[in-house]
This record gives C-alpha cells, structure tokens and sequence, in this order.
C-alpha cells in the first residue's frame, strides 16, 4: 500500500460485497486492484479481526506471471512476483518491524494471516 514502509508487501485484501461468494470476491478484488486475472481459487483459513468487527479470510489463487499489472484504483502502489528462494529469506530475516536488513522484500508481521498464508506458501516444495 502507498503508506507502507520501502520495501514491505504483503497478500492482496478486500471486502466481499452482498450476494457475492468469497471466491467470487479473490477473483474481483484482485481484478480491481492489480488488473490480474486468477484461477483455482482455494480456501486457505480465516482469522478474527477486530476491526471494524470483522472475519479475514484467506485464499490462494493462481495466476500468470507474464500477465501485467494495473494499479486501478489506487491503493495498490507496487505489486511483485517472489519466488519461494526470495520469500524464504525474507522470512528468516524476520518480519517488517526487524528491518529486515537490505532484501528486496519485507513481510507482514507474525499476528497477520496474510504471514501465515505467505509462510505455507514458502514452505511448499
């Protein structure tokens, strides 16, 4: 996001509209946001979040690396793609709040589910 320290990315998020199922959703949201077309969308978790009195839910969802980005809307300011070599350094350097020294990348801290997603991603083969 725009507000976000150099360097720190996290998963894509959204809001589910009314009628609409979460699946639904990851493929539009993500549509909206980085201009990506994604398939195979599979429930992953969820998370209680606080505010404002809400559910996370998170997905993982396949996309094609050689299909550019658009930023529509604004909020997005960069979007990458990492392999799991770049996403299991950055996670043994520890999460944002450590600095992470000089990698490419920085992570959402330990609390989030967008880590725990990002950490079972990483740990695939």
């Amino acid at each position: 996001q725009t507000l976000w320290p150099e360097r720190l990315f996290s998963i894509l998020a959204g809001f589910v509209e009314a009628g609409e199922s979460f699946e639904s959703c990851v493929v539009r949201e993500i549509a909206e946001e980085i201009g990506l077309t994604v398939t195979d969308v599979e429930y992953l978790g969820s998370q209680p979040w606080p505010f404002p009195r809400s559910l996370m839910v998170g997905f993982h969802a396949v996309g094609d690396p050689e299909q550019e980005f658009s930023f529509n809307d604004g909020e997005i300011a960069e979007a990458g793609w990492f392999t799991r070599a770049e996403i299991r350094e950055a996670l043994d350097r520890g999460d944002w709040g450590s600095g992470g020294g000089d990698s490419r990348l920085l992570l959402p801290g330990s609390i989030s589910i967008a880590r725990e997603i990002i950490e079972s991603w990483a740990a695939q083969d």
